[in-house]
């Protein structure tokens, strides 16, 4: 090489260096690790230098199809930065589609909803890597409002164009094609039975029943939209050596780090309750365990998991199953009702729970009363009872009324009577979710201001899409104590938290619960955990991937202990 472009290349490469400081911070470093003598020197140089490097920025998203804990298809995303020169994998996160089939559907809608939901995979694994990639691309992960919108703009467009198919193909009178538009099974609409006695006369009572609101379609592919949220505030917290649930903490209080953070308390599935034949009761679909408040999180799951053992082995004696009886809330006092559960539990349940049926409403509690007393435990002090109604199914729209026990019909008026009753009985049962159709909405304002002083009364399906709820900027909600949240379909991170918030200021309760699809991805704790939310209900304490979220909220209770931070 010549001497004058040797020359030439030292003053560029002096004048480069100096452009970004490098002998002053070179000087820096070393007067600064001098002292300290480490003794992984150059490791201490790598880490004081990484500071100074540029923030990593998207490179790559990539979508894959995947399974599911139930087998069935589930999309991951996953997030590639550019750090510090190099392309690096940062994160996933696995959603499954929302699906709203009931467990009791027939075959054939069955299978279309399984139809449905491979198509909304498929069609999300294209959205991520043929549209969003190149969307995100070279945005930073903190970014994640810009990220959000950006996700909703894109969401937005979709939803516009498939509108306008829909108007082309209606005018042409043809249907739209499945891959185009996930529609949902609908809600039964009010009409007769076949073969019903049209000679019978039908009351005015059972005619005036407030018809099922239509059921919101999903847009085939939007669970992309919900991934890449994730996953990108999953990349931001990594990338910024955050947890996620303290990172989601900070993105809701605008940057302002919390000097103490509350667990959720945990509603634990220990039942699921049949509602087939043999067994008679359908008005319970879930029945939970819910630890006291002056418990650890870890010494809460310890008794929950005493309890479900003791009920276990009073489900192999089905004449011991029922042979408790409140007396005043008092422990030893059961009494024998003469009642046996129709089924044993046999089966573990997707909920990750034991599945039994019953012939009454109280016989469920019942057993719970008993195994307590026999653990010396006090049901309403020591543990807490809630139960999932999911009363939307049980609507027979013919009779204008609800199917408590095969059967036996009840009024949305008389509904709420059962519930003041059982409730009264079981002053230990602190939460009701679903216990009447949103549609019900004068029985909520009644059952509200009959037991809501006693317990809460939680809206689930009764509660209106998350997306519904955030463009409204209102709470659009039958009255009622709280609300529970599902991670889903096109809902971003930014919307969870621009909820929770409007929830906190009209002092509603916030529960996060686990979609029904679920894989062994445990964000939904971080989640619940960041956003400050009351309750979480992840389903049972078996099944790996309901177990994977309770040891995540385990790990958050200890980190958080030890760094003092723990309310």
């Amino acid at each position: 090489m010549a001497e004058p472009q040797v020359r030439r290349l030292r003053r560029e490469a002096a004048e480069y260096y100096q452009e970004h400081r490098v002998p002053q911070r070179m000087e820096e470093a070393l007067n600064s690790l001098f002292p300290r003598r480490p003794a992984d020197l150059y490791g201490e140089l790598a880490n004081y230098f990484s500071k100074l490097a540029k923030a990593p920025v998207i490179c790559k998203l990539v979508g894959r199809k995947v399974l599911d804990g139930l087998g069935q298809p589930a999309l991951e995303v996953e997030i590639h930065c550019t750090v510090k020169n190099y392309e690096k994998r940062i994160c996933s996160t696995v959603m499954s589609p929302h699906s709203q089939i009931p467990e009791n559907a027939s075959p054939d809608t069955a299978e279309a909803g399984e139809k449905e939901r491979n198509d909304s995979v498929n069609t999300a694994v294209e959205w991520v890597n043929e549209s969003l990639n190149p969307i995100l691309r070279d945005l930073e992960p903190s970014e994640q409002c810009k990220v959000d919108e950006m996700l909703g703009e894109y969401f937005t467009k979709k939803e516009e164009e498939t509108k306008e198919i829909q108007k082309l193909q209606e005018a042409e009178g043809e249907a739209i094609p499945a891959f185009t538009l996930c529609s949902l099974p609908a809600t039964p609409v009010p009409g007769k039975k076949k073969g019903a006695n049209t000679g019978r006369k039908v009351s005015v009572a059972e005619r005036t029943i407030p018809p099922a609101e239509p059921v919101e379609s999903v847009l085939c592919g939007s669970v992309a939209i919900g991934g890449a949220s994730l996953a990108v505030a999953k990349a931001g917290a990594t990338v910024s050596h955050t947890p996620l649930y303290l990172y989601i903490a900070l993105l809701k209080c605008n940057q302002d780090p919390p000097k103490e953070m509350a667990l959720p308390l945990p509603m634990v599935t220990l039942l699921s309750c049949e509602r087939s034949s043999p067994a008679k009761l359908k008005l319970v679909k879930e029945v939970m365990l819910i630890p006291p408040v002056q418990l650890s999180l870890k010494q809460g799951i310890e008794r929950i998991l005493d309890i479900q053992k003791e009920v276990m082995t009073l489900l192999d004696y089905p004449g011991k199953a029922s042979n408790a009886q409140p007396a005043d809330g008092k422990k030893g006092k059961a009494q024998n009702t003469g009642k046996k559960a129709s089924s044993q539990a046999s089966r573990i349940s997707h909920l990750g729970c034991l599945i039994a049926g019953w012939d009454h409403l109280e016989q469920p509690l019942l057993l719970i009363q008993t195994a307590c007393n026999n653990l010396g435990l006090d049901l309403g002090t020591d543990i807490h009872l809630a139960l999932n109604c999911a009363a939307h199914e049980l609507m027979d729209y013919v009779k204008g009324k609800y199917e408590i026990l095969t059967g036996t019909f009840k009024s949305p008026d008389e509904i709420v009577d059962v519930y003041e009753e059982l409730v009264n009985k079981f002053p230990s049962l602190i939460a009701l979710i679903d216990p009447l159709r949103k549609e019900d909405r004068q029985q909520w304002n009644k059952i509200c201001y009959a037991l809501g002083s006693k317990c809460y009364l939680i809206a689930e399906d009764a509660a209106t899409h998350i997306s519904k709820l955030k463009i409204d900027q209102n709470i659009n909600l039958p009255m009622c104590s709280g609300v529970v949240l599902k991670y889903i379909n096109q809902t971003k991170v930014s919307d969870l938290i621009e909820l929770a918030g409007l929830l906190d200021g009209q002092r509603h309760i916030t529960i996060l619960a686990s979609p029904d699809g679920e894989s062994s991805d445990d964000s939904l704790v971080d989640l619940a955990v960041g956003l400050g939310a009351r309750f979480i209900k992840l389903g049972g304490l078996s099944r790996g991937e309901r177990v994977t979220k309770y040891n995540r909220l385990l790990a958050i209770e200890e980190e958080l202990a030890k760094n003092r931070t723990l309310r």
